[in-house]
């Protein structure tokens, strides 16, 4: 009875690492949208913008995370670079969703606090959020470089025709929680291996 107990147990663990192996997995074979990803957001920080970074419930701490990492790095020697999240203001939030609704949240502040220089995040679970939407539509009105991070079949978000979405194609909203911070991470790191390279940073460089 142990035996066969711990065989069940060793076979859902199977299964549960089996889940988040294709979508990494499919991250990997996205290697050169990931890489023109981070050299598109390295070229408008050394043009002086800024990261504007957002997403809704769990993606709202994500956010949070994204902008933390580049204003200051845990690798020491790494180069600060600029970013806010715009749920971290909850007044503003709160106050704009009372006003205004729910799906201009993002799209509010990124009118009235984001310049065309800048580069707009949007992360989503599943690719369907209205306000996450809307805000990169927002942001891409404005010139801002359009950078989606979504899951599942990417949604309107992917069929938006924003910059660049990469997308952690699973619809368990756990792994796609587990890809995007990875894909974050990657982020954060490849724009800064392209600083280190300055002569990538000029507009006839390839990624």
């Amino acid at each position: 009875m142990q035996r066969s107990s711990d065989n069940g147990a060793c076979d859902e663990l199977d299964a549960i690492f089996a889940r988040r192996a294709e979508p990494v997995a499919e991250l990997l074979d996205d290697a050169e949208a990931v890489a023109r990803t981070c050299h598109a957001m390295a070229r408008r920080f050394h043009a002086g913008g800024k990261l504007v970074v957002f997403g809704n419930g769990g993606p709202s701490t994500d956010a949070q995370h994204v902008a933390v990492e580049f204003v200051h790095p845990v690798i020491v020697g790494k180069r600060a670079l600029p970013a806010v999240s715009l749920t971290s203001d909850v007044a503003t939030v709160t106050g704009v969703a009372s006003g205004s609704g729910l799906d201009e949240i993002f799209a509010h502040q990124v009118h009235h606090l984001a310049d065309p220089d800048d580069i707009a995040l949007g992360i989503s679970t599943d690719g369907r959020c209205a306000n996450v939407r809307r805000g990169l539509e927002a942001a891409r009105a404005r010139g801002l470089l359009t950078v989606g991070l979504v899951g599942g079949d990417g949604g309107s978000i992917a069929a938006g025709g924003f910059d660049h979405v990469l997308i952690a194609r699973a619809t368990d909203p756990r792994v796609v929680k587990e890809v995007h911070v990875t894909m974050y991470h990657v982020l954060w790191e490849l724009v800064h291996v392209f600083f280190d390279h300055p002569g990538t940073l000029e507009a006839e460089a390839v990624a």
